[in-house]
Formats: structure tokens, C-alpha cells, sequence
């Protein structure tokens, strides 16, 4: 399974799973698609805790020790959240209150 992409196997296990949920296999045949969607949940977990750690941005503490911390990636695309813009909001009306 190294050669297999992550969306090959993502559309492959979407397949197995739609003619499991369809019915109308033996059990060996059953038995044989749940196990390889199993092993492609496997890959598919693998691949993803990969990537994960690929994400990850290290940065130096005030030791300067290199700590990792979690991609934030609403931060660093600019995007935030509702509560974030409800909070600015607030902000602003306090702002304006002269008092």
C-alpha cells in the first residue's frame, strides 16, 4: 500500500463501504472487503497522523528550546472564528461608550 495515494485509498474505502451497505454479498465476500477496508482505514490513519506532524510549526520557547505547537491555520490564513468576531465586536461598542 506505500505506492497508493491518500485519495485512492479514501475513494477506494468510500467504495467498499457503499457495497457493504448496498448488501447482497456472500459473507467471504463481505468478510474480504471488511478486511480491506480495514487495512485502508489503516494507511488512511497513518497518512493522516503524517501530515499532521508535517503541519506542525516549531518554535523556540524563552530558552530557547525548540518546542512544536499545533498549525493554527484560521490564524494564519487570517480567518476567524464567530466567537472571535463576536468578541471584537464587543470590543468595539466599548470603545465608543465615552464612559
Amino acid at each position: 500500500m506505500t505506492s497508493l495515494s491518500f485519495e485512492k485509498a479514501l475513494a477506494d474505502l468510500e467504495a467498499i463501504v457503499q457495497k457493504l451497505e448496498k448488501g447482497g454479498l456472500s459473507l467471504n465476500e463481505s468478510l474480504a472487503l471488511f478486511e480491506k477496508g480495514v487495512k485502508l482505514a489503516k494507511f488512511l490513519r497513518e497518512e493522516l497522523g503524517k501530515a499532521e506532524k508535517k503541519v506542525e510549526i516549531l518554535l523556540k520557547d524563552e530558552k530557547g528550546e525548540v518546542r512544536k505547537e499545533p498549525f493554527d491555520l484560521d490564524r494564519e490564513v487570517g480567518f476567524s472564528s464567530e466567537k472571535e468576531e463576536e468578541k471584537d465586536e464587543e470590543d468595539e461598542d466599548e470603545e465608543e461608550t465615552p464612559f
